[in-house]
Protein backbone atom coordinates (compact mmCIF):
# COMPACT_ATOMS: atom_id res chain seq x y z
CA UNK A 1 0.00 0.00 0.00
CA UNK A 2 0.86 3.56 -0.54
CA UNK A 3 -0.68 5.06 2.32
CA UNK A 4 1.46 6.96 5.03
CA UNK A 5 4.51 7.77 2.28
CA UNK A 6 5.87 10.57 1.30
CA UNK A 7 5.92 11.53 -2.69
CA UNK A 8 8.72 13.92 -3.57
CA UNK A 9 9.75 15.09 -6.93
CA UNK A 10 12.61 14.92 -8.87
CA UNK A 11 14.96 17.26 -6.97
CA UNK A 12 14.47 17.77 -3.11
CA UNK A 13 16.14 19.97 -1.00
CA UNK A 14 16.78 17.61 2.78
CA UNK A 15 19.35 17.92 5.47
CA UNK A 16 21.78 15.01 7.38
CA UNK A 17 22.14 16.97 10.76
CA UNK A 18 24.21 14.28 12.11
CA UNK A 19 26.90 15.45 9.72
CA UNK A 20 26.00 19.28 10.15
CA UNK A 21 24.22 19.44 6.86
CA UNK A 22 21.33 21.84 7.38
CA UNK A 23 20.38 21.86 3.83
CA UNK A 24 21.67 19.90 0.41
CA UNK A 25 19.70 19.45 -2.80
CA UNK A 26 19.50 16.18 -4.00
CA UNK A 27 18.58 14.37 -7.09
CA UNK A 28 16.13 11.66 -6.43
CA UNK A 29 16.98 8.89 -8.76
CA UNK A 30 14.97 5.51 -8.11
CA UNK A 31 16.81 3.84 -10.85
CA UNK A 32 20.37 4.23 -8.82
CA UNK A 33 20.43 1.49 -5.91
CA UNK A 34 22.03 3.42 -3.40
CA UNK A 35 22.51 6.92 -2.52
CA UNK A 36 25.65 8.89 -2.64
CA UNK A 37 26.66 12.10 -1.10
CA UNK A 38 29.91 13.97 -2.60
CA UNK A 39 33.24 13.65 -0.08
CA UNK A 40 36.40 14.82 -0.71
CA UNK A 41 39.11 14.75 1.39
CA UNK A 42 38.38 11.20 2.62
CA UNK A 43 40.25 9.33 5.21
CA UNK A 44 39.74 6.29 7.52
CA UNK A 45 40.84 6.25 10.92
CA UNK A 46 40.02 4.28 14.16
CA UNK A 47 38.07 5.45 17.09
CA UNK A 48 37.14 2.92 20.21
CA UNK A 49 38.36 0.10 17.69
CA UNK A 50 35.84 0.87 14.99
CA UNK A 51 36.37 2.10 11.74
CA UNK A 52 35.59 5.67 11.03
CA UNK A 53 35.78 7.91 8.44
CA UNK A 54 36.46 11.77 8.33
CA UNK A 55 35.65 13.84 4.88
CA UNK A 56 34.62 17.63 3.91
CA UNK A 57 31.77 18.36 1.74
CA UNK A 58 30.97 21.07 -0.44
CA UNK A 59 26.89 20.90 0.20
CA UNK A 60 25.97 23.83 -2.24
CA UNK A 61 25.79 23.02 -6.01
CA UNK A 62 28.60 25.31 -8.08
CA UNK A 63 29.76 26.29 -4.97
CA UNK A 64 33.50 25.40 -3.53
CA UNK A 65 33.75 28.05 -1.15
CA UNK A 66 31.40 26.50 1.58
CA UNK A 67 33.08 23.44 3.07
CA UNK A 68 31.62 21.41 5.93
CA UNK A 69 33.89 18.83 7.66
CA UNK A 70 31.93 15.27 8.73
CA UNK A 71 32.94 12.01 10.57
CA UNK A 72 31.10 9.10 10.53
CA UNK A 73 31.32 5.17 11.32
CA UNK A 74 31.75 3.20 8.85
CA UNK A 75 29.56 0.37 8.21
CA UNK A 76 30.94 -0.76 4.60
CA UNK A 77 33.25 -0.82 2.00
CA UNK A 78 31.46 -1.60 -1.91
CA UNK A 79 32.19 -2.18 -5.23
CA UNK A 80 30.05 0.76 -7.03
CA UNK A 81 28.77 0.75 -10.46
CA UNK A 82 28.32 4.33 -11.59
CA UNK A 83 25.90 5.54 -13.85
CA UNK A 84 28.50 5.89 -16.59
CA UNK A 85 29.52 2.19 -15.87
CA UNK A 86 32.74 3.15 -14.36
CA UNK A 87 33.52 0.78 -10.97
CA UNK A 88 34.40 2.04 -7.91
CA UNK A 89 35.04 1.18 -4.10
CA UNK A 90 33.59 3.36 -1.72
CA UNK A 91 32.88 3.68 1.71
CA UNK A 92 29.73 3.22 3.00
CA UNK A 93 28.09 5.50 6.74
CA UNK A 94 24.60 5.51 8.09
CA UNK A 95 23.17 8.80 8.95
CA UNK A 96 19.65 10.47 9.21
CA UNK A 97 17.99 11.95 6.80
CA UNK A 98 15.51 14.75 6.98
CA UNK A 99 12.73 15.15 4.06
CA UNK A 100 9.47 16.59 3.82
CA UNK A 101 9.62 16.74 7.86
CA UNK A 102 10.54 13.28 8.62
CA UNK A 103 13.45 11.75 9.15
CA UNK A 104 15.22 8.42 8.84
CA UNK A 105 18.02 6.41 8.66
CA UNK A 106 19.81 5.61 5.88
CA UNK A 107 22.62 4.13 4.02
CA UNK A 108 25.10 6.83 1.25
CA UNK A 109 27.97 5.94 0.05
CA UNK A 110 31.15 8.57 -0.05
CA UNK A 111 32.30 10.23 -3.98
CA UNK A 112 33.78 12.95 -5.60
CA UNK A 113 30.45 14.01 -7.50
CA UNK A 114 32.25 17.31 -8.18
CA UNK A 115 31.55 16.53 -12.16
CA UNK A 116 27.75 15.73 -11.51
CA UNK A 117 25.15 18.11 -11.36
CA UNK A 118 23.46 17.39 -7.47
CA UNK A 119 25.82 17.17 -4.22
CA UNK A 120 23.66 14.32 -3.35
CA UNK A 121 22.17 11.21 -5.15
CA UNK A 122 18.86 9.53 -3.21
CA UNK A 123 18.92 5.97 -4.62
CA UNK A 124 15.47 3.56 -3.98
CA UNK A 125 17.27 1.87 -1.16
CA UNK A 126 16.79 5.11 1.01
CA UNK A 127 12.95 5.28 -0.33
CA UNK A 128 11.93 1.84 0.07
CA UNK A 129 8.27 1.96 1.79
CA UNK A 130 8.89 5.22 2.79
CA UNK A 131 8.62 7.52 -0.69
CA UNK A 132 7.11 7.67 -3.60
CA UNK A 133 8.24 9.77 -7.17
CA UNK A 134 6.55 11.89 -9.23
CA UNK A 135 9.27 12.79 -11.83
CA UNK A 136 7.09 15.79 -13.09
CA UNK A 137 7.49 17.33 -10.09
CA UNK A 138 10.67 19.33 -8.09
CA UNK A 139 11.43 20.83 -4.69
CA UNK A 140 7.72 20.28 -4.16
CA UNK A 141 8.50 20.45 -0.51
CA UNK A 142 9.78 23.99 -1.03
CA UNK A 143 12.90 25.95 -1.90
CA UNK A 144 15.94 27.81 -0.39
CA UNK A 145 16.92 30.90 -1.40
CA UNK A 146 20.76 32.06 -1.39
CA UNK A 147 19.96 33.94 2.15
CA UNK A 148 18.25 31.26 3.74
CA UNK A 149 21.41 29.39 2.92
CA UNK A 150 23.71 31.54 3.68
CA UNK A 151 22.05 32.22 7.33
CA UNK A 152 22.02 27.97 7.61
CA UNK A 153 25.58 27.68 6.54
CA UNK A 154 26.55 30.58 9.26
CA UNK A 155 29.46 32.80 8.18
CA UNK A 156 31.43 29.77 5.65
CA UNK A 157 29.80 30.59 2.67
CA UNK A 158 31.04 34.58 3.07
CA UNK A 159 34.79 33.27 3.38
CA UNK A 160 36.26 32.73 -0.29
CA UNK A 161 38.15 29.60 0.14
CA UNK A 162 40.53 29.32 -2.60
CA UNK A 163 41.65 26.07 -4.58
CA UNK A 164 44.70 23.93 -3.13
CA UNK A 165 47.31 23.66 -6.57
CA UNK A 166 49.94 21.63 -6.41
CA UNK A 167 53.22 22.96 -8.81
CA UNK A 168 54.55 19.48 -9.93
CA UNK A 169 58.38 20.69 -10.89
CA UNK A 170 61.92 20.58 -9.73
CA UNK A 171 63.08 24.49 -9.08
CA UNK A 172 61.18 26.25 -6.80
CA UNK A 173 63.97 29.18 -7.61
CA UNK A 174 62.89 28.97 -11.59
CA UNK A 175 61.08 32.27 -13.35
CA UNK A 176 58.13 29.94 -14.38
CA UNK A 177 57.22 28.31 -10.86
CA UNK A 178 57.56 31.10 -9.18
CA UNK A 179 54.94 33.33 -11.41
CA UNK A 180 52.26 30.53 -11.50
CA UNK A 181 52.47 30.52 -8.03
CA UNK A 182 52.36 34.53 -7.31
CA UNK A 183 49.02 34.51 -9.93
CA UNK A 184 47.67 31.81 -7.87
CA UNK A 185 47.82 33.16 -4.60
CA UNK A 186 46.96 36.38 -5.71
CA UNK A 187 43.67 35.09 -6.79
CA UNK A 188 42.97 33.48 -3.27
CA UNK A 189 44.69 30.16 -3.79
CA UNK A 190 46.55 27.76 -1.59
CA UNK A 191 49.75 27.55 -3.74
CA UNK A 192 52.36 24.40 -2.52
CA UNK A 193 55.44 23.67 -4.57
CA UNK A 194 55.58 19.63 -4.76
CA UNK A 195 59.33 18.55 -5.61
CA UNK A 196 59.21 15.79 -8.09
CA UNK A 197 61.89 14.07 -6.75
CA UNK A 198 60.19 14.46 -3.20
CA UNK A 199 56.56 12.41 -3.92
CA UNK A 200 55.79 9.31 -4.11
CA UNK A 201 53.11 6.92 -4.69
CA UNK A 202 50.93 4.43 -2.82
CA UNK A 203 49.21 2.08 -5.12
CA UNK A 204 46.01 0.45 -3.29
CA UNK A 205 42.88 -1.11 -4.13
CA UNK A 206 41.13 1.03 -1.00
CA UNK A 207 42.85 3.95 -0.58
CA UNK A 208 45.58 5.14 -3.64
CA UNK A 209 47.46 8.20 -2.90
CA UNK A 210 49.88 10.35 -3.56
CA UNK A 211 52.34 11.79 -0.89
CA UNK A 212 55.14 14.22 -0.49
CA UNK A 213 58.72 13.64 1.65
CA UNK A 214 57.37 12.50 5.42
CA UNK A 215 54.89 10.93 4.76
CA UNK A 216 51.88 13.98 3.91
CA UNK A 217 49.04 13.14 1.52
CA UNK A 218 48.40 15.26 -1.02
CA UNK A 219 45.13 13.69 -1.95
CA UNK A 220 43.46 17.13 -0.68
CA UNK A 221 45.00 19.06 -3.97
CA UNK A 222 41.88 20.02 -6.21
CA UNK A 223 44.67 20.32 -9.25
CA UNK A 224 47.90 20.10 -10.18
CA UNK A 225 49.65 21.85 -12.87
CA UNK A 226 52.80 19.83 -13.77
CA UNK A 227 56.05 21.69 -14.95
CA UNK A 228 58.01 18.71 -15.53
CA UNK A 229 62.08 18.59 -16.73
CA UNK A 230 62.79 16.40 -19.08
CA UNK A 231 65.24 14.34 -17.15
CA UNK A 232 62.20 12.78 -15.05
CA UNK A 233 59.74 12.92 -17.67
CA UNK A 234 58.67 9.19 -16.89
CA UNK A 235 58.63 9.80 -13.16
CA UNK A 236 56.85 13.09 -13.28
CA UNK A 237 54.31 11.94 -15.72
CA UNK A 238 53.85 8.80 -13.22
CA UNK A 239 52.69 11.14 -10.63
CA UNK A 240 50.29 12.91 -13.02
CA UNK A 241 48.41 10.22 -14.27
CA UNK A 242 48.20 9.46 -10.02
CA UNK A 243 46.84 12.84 -9.03
CA UNK A 244 44.64 12.38 -12.13
CA UNK A 245 43.29 8.61 -11.19
CA UNK A 246 42.36 10.45 -7.84
CA UNK A 247 40.43 12.49 -10.03
CA UNK A 248 42.65 15.73 -9.75
CA UNK A 249 42.67 18.05 -12.88
CA UNK A 250 46.12 18.44 -14.33
CA UNK A 251 46.33 20.97 -16.29
CA UNK A 252 47.94 19.27 -18.92
CA UNK A 253 47.62 15.46 -18.75
CA UNK A 254 50.61 12.84 -18.15
CA UNK A 255 49.76 11.01 -21.97
CA UNK A 256 49.66 14.58 -23.41
CA UNK A 257 52.63 15.44 -21.68
CA UNK A 258 54.80 11.95 -22.99
CA UNK A 259 53.45 12.61 -25.95
CA UNK A 260 55.46 16.55 -26.61
CA UNK A 261 58.55 15.15 -24.70
CA UNK A 262 58.83 12.39 -27.78
CA UNK A 263 60.38 13.93 -30.28
CA UNK A 264 60.02 11.40 -32.96
CA UNK A 265 56.39 10.25 -32.21
CA UNK A 266 55.43 14.08 -31.85
CA UNK A 267 56.27 14.79 -35.25
CA UNK A 268 54.07 11.58 -37.11
CA UNK A 269 51.16 12.96 -34.44
CA UNK A 270 51.93 15.99 -36.28
CA UNK A 271 51.95 14.40 -39.77
CA UNK A 272 48.53 12.58 -38.84
CA UNK A 273 46.90 15.58 -37.46
CA UNK A 274 48.07 17.03 -41.02
CA UNK A 275 49.79 19.75 -39.66
CA UNK A 276 52.56 21.30 -42.03
CA UNK A 277 56.30 20.61 -40.69
CA UNK A 278 59.71 20.59 -41.95
CA UNK A 279 60.54 17.46 -43.77
CA UNK A 280 62.79 15.50 -42.18
CA UNK A 281 64.15 11.74 -42.02
CA UNK A 282 64.64 9.25 -39.60
CA UNK A 283 67.38 6.10 -39.79
CA UNK A 284 68.59 3.40 -37.50
CA UNK A 285 71.89 2.02 -39.82
CA UNK A 286 74.81 4.75 -40.49
CA UNK A 287 74.43 3.25 -43.90
CA UNK A 288 71.20 5.11 -45.00
CA UNK A 289 73.23 8.27 -44.08
CA UNK A 290 73.38 9.93 -47.82
CA UNK A 291 69.63 9.24 -48.36
CA UNK A 292 68.68 10.84 -45.32
CA UNK A 293 70.77 13.94 -46.34
CA UNK A 294 68.85 13.52 -49.82
CA UNK A 295 65.40 13.16 -48.71
CA UNK A 296 65.57 15.97 -46.51
CA UNK A 297 67.23 18.27 -49.84
CA UNK A 298 70.46 17.64 -49.09
CA UNK A 299 73.02 20.28 -46.94
CA UNK A 300 72.66 22.98 -45.48
CA UNK A 301 70.14 20.66 -42.97
CA UNK A 302 69.46 20.40 -39.14
CA UNK A 303 70.63 16.97 -37.20
CA UNK A 304 68.18 17.21 -34.10
CA UNK A 305 69.01 14.34 -31.10
CA UNK A 306 66.00 12.84 -29.98
CA UNK A 307 66.85 13.52 -26.59
CA UNK A 308 67.41 16.89 -26.71
CA UNK A 309 65.92 20.05 -25.38
CA UNK A 310 65.94 23.88 -25.62
CA UNK A 311 68.13 23.82 -28.29
CA UNK A 312 70.62 21.39 -27.00
CA UNK A 313 72.07 18.45 -29.20
CA UNK A 314 70.87 20.20 -31.85
CA UNK A 315 74.05 20.97 -34.56
CA UNK A 316 73.91 23.15 -38.34
CA UNK A 317 75.73 21.04 -40.98
CA UNK A 318 76.39 24.00 -43.67
CA UNK A 319 77.79 20.63 -45.57
CA UNK A 320 76.93 17.20 -47.51
CA UNK A 321 80.41 16.21 -45.79
CA UNK A 322 79.70 17.97 -42.77
CA UNK A 323 76.35 16.33 -42.35
CA UNK A 324 77.98 12.93 -43.12
CA UNK A 325 80.61 13.39 -39.87
CA UNK A 326 78.23 14.39 -37.44
CA UNK A 327 75.12 11.87 -38.15
CA UNK A 328 78.07 9.19 -38.41
CA UNK A 329 79.63 10.79 -35.17
CA UNK A 330 75.93 10.69 -33.63
CA UNK A 331 75.20 7.14 -34.51
CA UNK A 332 78.48 6.16 -33.57
CA UNK A 333 77.27 6.61 -29.55
CA UNK A 334 74.05 4.95 -30.35
CA UNK A 335 71.71 7.64 -29.84
CA UNK A 336 68.72 8.05 -32.12
CA UNK A 337 68.58 11.14 -34.53
CA UNK A 338 66.61 13.27 -36.58
CA UNK A 339 67.46 14.94 -39.93
CA UNK A 340 65.29 18.05 -40.75
CA UNK A 341 66.05 20.66 -44.04
CA UNK A 342 67.13 23.69 -42.90
CA UNK A 343 64.83 26.65 -43.58
CA UNK A 344 66.76 29.81 -44.74
CA UNK A 345 63.85 32.02 -45.59
CA UNK A 346 63.06 31.27 -41.58
CA UNK A 347 66.46 34.10 -41.43
CA UNK A 348 67.40 32.48 -37.74
CA UNK A 349 63.72 33.40 -36.12
CA UNK A 350 60.76 31.17 -35.26
CA UNK A 351 57.32 31.90 -33.00
CA UNK A 352 56.15 31.22 -30.27
CA UNK A 353 52.53 31.17 -29.60
CA UNK A 354 51.46 30.35 -26.21
CA UNK A 355 47.93 28.01 -26.26
CA UNK A 356 45.77 27.58 -23.46
CA UNK A 357 42.45 25.67 -23.50
CA UNK A 358 42.47 26.35 -27.57
CA UNK A 359 43.25 29.86 -27.66
CA UNK A 360 46.37 31.59 -28.84
CA UNK A 361 46.85 34.02 -25.86
CA UNK A 362 50.24 35.61 -26.66
CA UNK A 363 52.83 35.50 -28.75
CA UNK A 364 56.47 36.60 -29.61
CA UNK A 365 58.93 36.40 -32.52
CA UNK A 366 62.59 34.95 -31.35
CA UNK A 367 65.72 35.94 -32.80
CA UNK A 368 69.33 33.84 -32.26
CA UNK A 369 71.82 35.72 -30.81
CA UNK A 370 74.34 36.89 -33.99
CA UNK A 371 76.08 33.88 -35.24
CA UNK A 372 73.64 31.35 -34.03
CA UNK A 373 70.99 29.68 -35.60
CA UNK A 374 67.24 29.70 -35.12
CA UNK A 375 67.80 25.93 -32.89
CA UNK A 376 69.57 28.23 -30.92
CA UNK A 377 67.68 30.64 -29.83
CA UNK A 378 67.08 29.56 -26.44
CA UNK A 379 70.71 30.51 -25.75
CA UNK A 380 71.07 34.15 -25.68
CA UNK A 381 68.36 35.20 -28.32
CA UNK A 382 66.25 37.70 -28.41
CA UNK A 383 62.41 37.77 -28.15
CA UNK A 384 59.81 40.41 -29.54
CA UNK A 385 55.98 40.86 -29.66
CA UNK A 386 54.70 39.99 -32.94
CA UNK A 387 51.17 39.95 -34.89
CA UNK A 388 50.73 36.37 -36.31
CA UNK A 389 48.44 35.44 -39.29
CA UNK A 390 45.23 33.66 -39.09
CA UNK A 391 47.07 30.91 -40.59
CA UNK A 392 49.82 30.35 -38.08
CA UNK A 393 47.06 30.91 -35.42
CA UNK A 394 45.16 27.95 -36.82
CA UNK A 395 47.90 25.68 -36.84
CA UNK A 396 49.19 26.37 -33.55
CA UNK A 397 45.88 25.90 -32.04
CA UNK A 398 45.35 22.38 -33.89
CA UNK A 399 48.88 21.29 -32.78
CA UNK A 400 47.73 21.94 -29.16
CA UNK A 401 44.97 19.99 -29.53
CA UNK A 402 46.50 17.47 -31.57
CA UNK A 403 48.34 16.58 -28.35
CA UNK A 404 45.71 16.70 -25.65
CA UNK A 405 47.51 19.82 -24.25
CA UNK A 406 45.68 22.40 -21.81
CA UNK A 407 48.53 24.79 -21.82
CA UNK A 408 51.48 24.42 -24.28
CA UNK A 409 54.21 26.46 -26.29
CA UNK A 410 53.84 25.82 -29.93
CA UNK A 411 57.17 26.70 -32.07
CA UNK A 412 56.64 27.78 -35.78
CA UNK A 413 58.79 29.29 -38.59
CA UNK A 414 58.15 31.04 -41.39
CA UNK A 415 58.55 29.34 -45.00
CA UNK A 416 58.06 29.82 -48.28
CA UNK A 417 55.19 27.53 -48.13
CA UNK A 418 53.42 28.69 -45.12
CA UNK A 419 54.03 28.11 -41.61
CA UNK A 420 55.92 25.05 -40.84
CA UNK A 421 55.33 23.55 -37.06
CA UNK A 422 58.60 22.90 -35.31
CA UNK A 423 57.84 21.63 -31.85
CA UNK A 424 55.38 22.00 -29.12
CA UNK A 425 56.44 21.97 -25.71
CA UNK A 426 54.36 21.18 -22.50
CA UNK A 427 56.09 22.72 -20.20
CA UNK A 428 56.80 26.39 -22.01
CA UNK A 429 58.77 29.14 -19.92
CA UNK A 430 56.93 32.53 -18.95
CA UNK A 431 59.63 34.41 -18.64
CA UNK A 432 60.28 35.35 -22.46
CA UNK A 433 56.76 35.57 -23.51
CA UNK A 434 55.48 37.56 -20.45
CA UNK A 435 58.67 39.83 -20.81
CA UNK A 436 57.99 40.65 -24.58
CA UNK A 437 54.43 41.23 -24.26
CA UNK A 438 53.25 41.92 -20.62
CA UNK A 439 51.05 39.76 -20.38
CA UNK A 440 50.14 37.83 -17.09
CA UNK A 441 50.16 34.26 -18.58
CA UNK A 442 50.72 32.64 -15.13
CA UNK A 443 47.61 34.47 -14.42
CA UNK A 444 46.05 32.88 -17.21
CA UNK A 445 46.86 29.69 -16.66
CA UNK A 446 45.23 29.89 -13.20
CA UNK A 447 42.53 31.05 -14.47
CA UNK A 448 42.25 27.95 -16.86
CA UNK A 449 42.00 25.78 -13.97
CA UNK A 450 39.16 27.64 -12.18
CA UNK A 451 37.27 27.33 -15.32
CA UNK A 452 37.64 23.98 -15.27
CA UNK A 453 36.35 23.45 -12.02
CA UNK A 454 33.64 25.74 -11.30
CA UNK A 455 35.39 28.00 -9.19
CA UNK A 456 34.16 31.69 -9.35
CA UNK A 457 37.09 34.45 -7.68
CA UNK A 458 35.83 36.80 -4.96
CA UNK A 459 35.22 40.89 -5.62
CA UNK A 460 38.19 41.25 -3.45
CA UNK A 461 40.23 38.97 -5.30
Amino acid sequence: MSVNKTIVGSAEWLALPQLQVPAIKARVDSGAKTSSLHAFNIHSFKRDGEAWVSFEVHPIQKNRKTVVRCEAMVVDRRIIKSSNGEREKRYVIRTAMELAGESHSIEITLSNRDNMGYRMLLGREAMVGRILVDPSEELSHGDHSKSEISTMYGEVEEVKRGLKIGILASNPELYSNQRIIEAGEQRGHQMQFLNVKHCYLKMDADHPEVLSRGGSSLNGLDAVIPRIRPSVTFYGCALTRQFESLGKFALNSADSISHSRDKLFSMQLMLKNGLDIPTSGFANSPMDTNDLIDMVGGAPLIVKLLEGTQGKGVVLAETKKAAESVINAFKSLNVNLLVQEFVKEANGKDLRCFVINGKVVASIERTAAAGEFRANIHQGGKAAIVKITPEERTLAIKAAKAFGLDVAGVDLIRSSKGPLLLEVNSSPGLEGIESATGKDIAGLMIQAIEKKLGWEPSEET
